[in-house]
């Protein structure tokens, strides 16, 4: 009775906030001075072609940062938890799972490249087109998750994706410095030439970050898809 009031009385206050939160919103009819500035300088300033990737990955940068250090600690976290049953399990003997049908597996083929390669294309491209590093990890991860329905017995070369991994991470803060020290703050993509507006090779260090993200978020994921498998 008492945890059933509880669930009651949670529920009740959290209807409330949004009630009051609802009842007091009002949209907003212009933009203010920072995404004014944003929108008018972001192109000029960053040379990227992609507004949101200029606010993201360099006027926001810490926000990023954040954003990847929040998916490596959901991912050690996940690792740290299942640690101990891998080991328990490990020890013991297992029947190998079942392969999926001839048809998935055959489909797999085909669609397993053209995933890891939409991915890249992806975080290359996201400083013109919308996407990231984000978007093109995860990408990346869903080709992963397609080889473990088709082939449940898969494993990925843990040596290969965490020096990856590492690799990714140790340049995303690299060139995080080397914004501070060379450019205007941290993850400032003009300590490299901006280049010409809308090429594959422009707006300074920006398609480097987005690289970074893109390998850092695909291993990062592909390995906790790997750690619940067979969960």
């Amino acid at each position: 009775m008492a945890k059933r009031l509880f669930i009651f009385l949670t529920l009740l206050a959290v209807a409330a906030m949004f009630f009051d939160f609802a009842s007091h919103f009002r949209p907003a009819d212009k933009l203010s001075p920072l995404a004014e500035h944003y929108v008018a300088e972001g192109p000029q300033e960053l040379g990227a072609a992609n507004l949101v990737t200029a606010v993201v990955v360099t006027y926001r940068g810490l926000d990023t940062l954040g954003e990847v250090t929040v998916l490596f600690l959901s991912a050690a976290g996940v690792g740290l938890l299942l640690a101990g049953r891998r080991k328990r399990e490990d020890a013991e003997p297992q029947e190998d799972l079942h392969p999926s049908s001839e048809l998935v597996q055959t489909a797999v083929q085909f669609l397993l490249p053209i995933a890891m390669l939409f991915g890249v294309y992806i975080f290359v491209n996201g400083h013109l087109t919308p996407g990231g590093g984000f978007q093109g990890g995860a990408v990346i991860a869903s080709g992963t998750l397609l080889l473990f329905l088709a082939l449940p017995n898969a494993k990925l070369h843990h040596g290969i994706m965490g020096e990856l991994e590492s690799f990714s991470g140790f340049g995303y803060v690299l060139v995080g410095l080397l914004g501070i020290f060379l450019a205007g703050g941290f993850l400032d993509n003009r300590f490299l030439p901006l280049g010409d507006f809308g090429r594959l090779l422009s707006a300074g260090a920006m398609p480097l970050i987005y690289v970074l993200i893109g390998l850092k978020v695909g291993t990062e994921l592909s390995v906790v898809l790997e750690r619940f498998k067979g969960e």
